[in-house]
């Protein structure tokens, strides 16, 4: 779903002239991860059945069935499995931009600032939320109308999306910013990390890019991500060698080169690990 050499997605989502998708997921089934990552899209997850941990911002929050996540435009966000359980759920990505043009008013008081951080919206929604029947009704919708293709399923999908941001806006709660000095510098190191992965790297190299020193770069990476760096760094390596496996011709010793692995058996023990078969069977699935 995403270019694994960089931590910033830029796909397109949809038509050009309606850039919405939706896609069903499964975790572990899919992939054992959705690794941190931001976009300028706006994203809903809606989890149908399982439990796993969805991370949004600097906040991991348990995550179980029927729960609704948001994901602004520009919000770091993360999907992974919890202990060994598996989570299946609904991803519906769009651009703000489907919902009203620029000279339209629902754009500037309401799109405008939710794509540009200075409206919030809440992070998640559970079934204790006094809009949630309604909420979760707006995005059956979308699924139906997504399913079906009926004549004028863009209008319901596009109606639904609106209806669904209005109950987020008139619950009226304050929301704790996703955007915060804490996420703009770990974006800064995920942005380096993305651009020097291949490179035999040190924490001590990761830590000089926010100026931290080694301590104290490991405490604060852990705690905004979960992970230790070299952890974090393993699993983005083994993700873009999996991406280099289905996308390119290219032999498993030179892709592991690339990705940042000097020792081939290393590579294949952590791959295997990783996604529980071999870099040669993954190629074949």
């Amino acid at each position: 779903m995403r270019n694994q050499a960089s931590l910033q997605e830029t796909k397109q989502h949809g038509a050009v002239r309606f850039p919405f998708n939706l896609y069903p997921c499964t975790i572990p089934g899919d992939f054992p991860q959705v690794a941190l990552h931001w976009h300028e899209s706006m994203e809903l997850v809606f989890v149908k059945r399982g439990t796993g941990l969805i991370q949004v911002g600097a906040v991991t929050y348990p995550a179980c069935q029927e729960d609704i996540f948001i994901f602004a435009p520009g919000t770091l966000h993360a999907l992974r499995q919890a202990e060994s359980r598996s989570m299946e759920y609904e991803n519906m990505i769009f651009e703000l931009e489907l919902l009203g043009g620029a000279e339209d008013i629902c754009a500037e008081k309401y799109l405008l600032p939710i794509q540009s951080g200075r409206l919030s919206l809440p992070a998640r929604l559970t079934a204790n939320d006094l809009c949630y029947s309604q909420a979760a009704a707006c995005l059956r919708e979308i699924e139906d109308a997504n399913r079906s293709k009926i004549s004028g399923y863009e209008l319901i999908i596009k109606g639904a999306l609106l209806r669904f941001l209005a109950l987020l806006l008139a619950q009226g709660k304050q929301q704790l910013p996703t955007e915060t000095a804490d996420t703009r510098r770990l974006k800064t190191v995920l942005q380096w990390l993305s651009a020097q992965y291949a490179e035999q790297l040190h924490v001590s190299d990761a830590a000089a890019v926010c100026s931290f020193s080694a301590s104290h770069f490991m405490r604060w990476f852990r705690q905004m991500t979960g992970q230790s760096f070299i952890s974090f760094l393993k699993e983005y390596r083994l993700n873009a060698a999996a991406e280099a496996l289905h996308t390119t011709d290219e032999p498993v010793l030179t892709i592991a080169s690339q990705c940042g692995f000097e020792n081939l058996s290393y590579f294949n023990r952590s791959f295997k690990a990783h996604f529980g078969m071999t870099p040669r069977e993954y190629r074949k699935k």
